[in-house]
Order: C-alpha cells, then structure tokens, then sequence
C-alpha cells in the first residue's frame, strides 16, 4: 500500500491536483478563525458548551446543520455559513428541472445547459445567503442560541449589514473554491469541503477523551470508562464496515444485447448487467429530513415563548415541551419523525432521479432486453419493482445510521456532538466522499498504466 501511495506522487499531473486540493482545504480551514468583529467569543463558548452539554435546543441544533452545510454557524466568521446557501441552492434547482419544462429542456442540452443552470445556481446562492446571514445575525444579537453573542456596542442595523455582506461573500468564495478543485483538483469540491468540515471536529472530541481519561482513568462506569471507550471503537467500526458495503452495494439486473447478422458474422449477443445501487438516494433523504425537522423545533419553541410571558401559561409549558421533543437527539419522538421522513425522501429522491421509462427506451434503443420482459412497459415496470424494493433496504439502511447518535447519546456520551461523529451522518458522508476520492485517484492512475489503490497485489 506505502508503494502505491508513492506512485499517485510520482505521477506529475496527478500530484500537482493532490496539493492544490490539500491548500484549497487549508484556505478554507484557515477561514473559520477569521471573525466577525463583533463576536463576543466568550458568550460563544459558552453556547457550544451548552450545546455540547444537551443545553440550549438552537445550538445543539446548529452543531447538527454544521455537519451537512461545512459550516460552522455559532462562532460567527466569515466562513460561518459553510456552502449550506449553495446546497439548498442546488436541491432547489435540481427539483425545479424535473417538473418545470425550461429548466428540464435546458438540463437535457448537455454541457452548455449545465453551465447555464450552474450560473443561475450561482445567482440564486447568493439571494438565499443574502437571508440566512441575516437572520442568522438577527438571531445571535437577539440571544435565540441561550445568549446575545453579538456585543451590545455593535447592536445596530449597520452592523447587521455589514456581517450579512461579509458572511455572503465568504460564501461565494467558497463556492469558488469548491469550483476550483472540480476543475484543476481531485475529487468533487463541494463534498471535500463538507467531509474537511467534519474530520475537523475530531481534534476537540479526541481532547475531550483524552483528558477524561487522564484525569479520571478508564475505570468501569465512570463518564470516560473502559466499557464505553469499547462499545464505541466497535460501533465505530461496525457502521464503517456497513456504510461502505451497503454504500458498494448493487442490484445487478441481466442484460441481453440482440443479434446482427453482418454477412457472415453474428454481432452482438452478450451478455452484461445493468447496476443499480442499493443507495440511490445517497445522503440526500437525511439532509432533507433534518432541515424539516427545523420547522416545528423553532415553531414550538417560539410558540412556547410567547405563551410563556402569560403568567401560569400551561399552553407555553406544553409548547416548550414539544419543541425539546423536536430537539435533536432528545429522544423517541424526534427519531420516530426522523424515520419516517427518512422513507419518505428516499422513495421521493429515488422517483425523481430515476426514471425507469427513459431506462427502459434507452435499452431498446441500443438493442438490448431484459430476459423475460418485453422491451418497452414491461421493461419499466419490472425496473420501477425493482427498485422499489431495493429502495425499501436503502432507506432502512440510512434511518438505522441516522438514529445512531441518538442511541449512542443517550446511553454512552450524553454528548451528541461527540455521538454524531462516531455513528450516524458525518461517518457515512466521510466514507462515501472517501470512496469517491480513491476511486478519482484510480482512474488517474489505471489511464497511465499504474496498479489502482484497490487493486490486489497478486
């Protein structure tokens, strides 16, 4: 493996995509120490020991975006808002080309219509940055995290403008950025940031361990015991192992290629296979479901609020405890919702990026067949079957990751920021970005004649 390692550096092109990607993930790693300077930083570490502590529903809640998004909303820099603006931006337009004809004309153009629907993502990144920077702001200065962040000097609405344009153009360049390792680095640019974003927090959890350990040993039930350092290293190689093999895994469907007559030869008449992924959706039904579940976490707690300024309110009792119901990992309610949105989103994504009719005319078109179904609807409807079933495994896969920190959090840590790492989302993106990665770097190297990474030795 070392000497495999050593051949990506030998190879000149290869090399020089290698290090540009690793600055442009140091450019934006760098950015996040650089602050808003009107960020009281010690009401924000206080907010992220709540929020590391189950205190505080918003910033344990942020802590959870920040995982899907590169972002890093609480400590108010310049980068704080990640590429999340970007993402929504993408799925917005991604949804839109499916049910309006313009957009799906313009997606079916090729390389000239992606760039034109990239430009209109661009713009639209910018308008959705435009209002989440500010009532982001709004909301650090008001004290909706547990307390005002922003110092009482700088409380105005100039201010207020000013971040909301530093925090937008921070935004944009890291949408630049993410472009630049597309077109001159390794690996997908967007999904190298959310991954840096989240390898990033192992640092602070390996030091919490480490000093938990040193100063209380690893005695059985104490809060950094024997027993829950084991449980954790075994879940933590359980859910790689699963995420990478269910993240591999295929529905290979058989093909038939028809038979041509050329003079005297016969062409055609192989056999191949047609793969599906059990994964089709990826990670797209657990983002979507979380940024749903924001809605009546904030709905509740705001209602809760309000009630409460009356005197003896039980309204504003019971809407304060439906939105800790609504927190993330607080337990049977909110997993419940997160499942069940999980299966929905699944089959939702699946439908609208897969379509089995055009599948289906694709492979008579090219001669091919399924043995034992007709060409045409027969095809269509056994690949929608198909699918569907293999869907229904995909999406128990994801709700079973998803759920994972929840478990972990209430059993083991107490702390779902630490959980969320060992188990759950931020596993599965690293490795699926990961396998990506390796799979870049071997087309690079197989194209210039070298042994793969995955390749065996023998």
């Amino acid at each position: 493996m070392l000497a495999k390692l050593l051949t990506v550096f030998r190879v000149p092109e290869l090399r020089r995509k290698i290090i540009l990607t690793i600055v442009l993930l140091a450019v934006y790693r760098l950015g996040f120490h650089v602050t808003l300077p009107f960020i009281d930083h010690e009401s924000v570490g206080q907010a992220v020991n709540n929020a590391a502590n189950g205190k505080g529903g918003l910033a344990g809640l942020l802590q959870v975006v920040s995982v899907f998004s590169a972002s890093d909303l609480q400590n108010g820099s310049v980068f704080g808002l990640g590429i999340m603006p970007y993402i929504t931006a993408s799925i917005v337009f991604q949804l839109l080309a499916t049910v309006y004809p313009p957009l799906e004309q313009l997606q079916k153009e090729g390389e000239s219509g992606r760039r034109r629907l990239n430009e209109y993502t661009r713009y639209a990144t910018v308008v959705v940055c435009l209002l989440q920077s500010f009532f982001l702001l709004r909301t650090m200065s008001s004290g909706g995290s547990g307390q005002a962040i922003i110092l009482p000097e700088y409380d105005g609405f100039q201010w207020l403008l000013f971040g909301t344009l530093v925090m937008t153009a921070g935004t944009v360049f890291l949408m630049w950025i993410g472009e630049q390792i597309d077109a001159y680095g390794i690996g997908n640019g967007i999904s190298l940031l959310i991954m840096a974003g989240i390898l990033a927090r192992m640092p602070t959890i390996v030091t919490k361990w480490v000093k938990g350990i040193t100063n209380g040993g690893v005695q059985i039930g104490t809060e950094f015991g024997i027993e829950k350092l084991l449980v954790m290293a075994v879940v933590f190689v359980t859910v790689i192992a699963v995420v990478v093999f269910i993240t591999q895994g295929q529905r290979r469907i058989p093909i038939q290629s028809a038979k041509h007559v050329r003079g005297r030869r016969v062409m055609g008449g192989n056999r191949q296979w047609l793969p599906l992924r059990v994964n089709q959706s990826g990670v797209m039904p657990i983002i979507f479901s979380s940024s749903l579940l924001m809605i009546p976490f904030f709905v509740f707690t705001q209602m809760g609020q309000a009630f409460m300024g009356q005197s003896g309110s039980r309204w504003g009792e019971a809407m304060s405890y439906l939105g800790q119901c609504f927190s993330p990992g607080q337990g049977f309610i909110y997993s419940l919702g997160y499942i069940i949105l999980i299966y929905f989103f699944c089959y939702f994504w699946t439908a609208i990026t897969f379509n089995p009719k055009d599948m289906a005319e694709n492979l008579k078109d090219n001669g091919s067949f399924i043995p034992g179904y007709r060409p045409g609807g027969r095809t269509a409807a056994h690949l929608e079957q198909v699918m569907l079933r293999i869907t229904y495994v995909g999406a128990a896969f994801l709700a079973v990751v998803a759920v994972i920190p929840t478990i972990i959090s209430n059993t083991i840590t107490g702390d779902f920021v630490t959980a969320s790492f060992f188990g759950g989302t931020g596993l599965l993106i690293i490795v699926s970005v990961a396998l990506d990665l390796v799979q870049k770097i071997d087309s690079h190297l197989v194209m210039r004649n070298y042994p793969g990474l995955l390749d065996s030795d023998k």
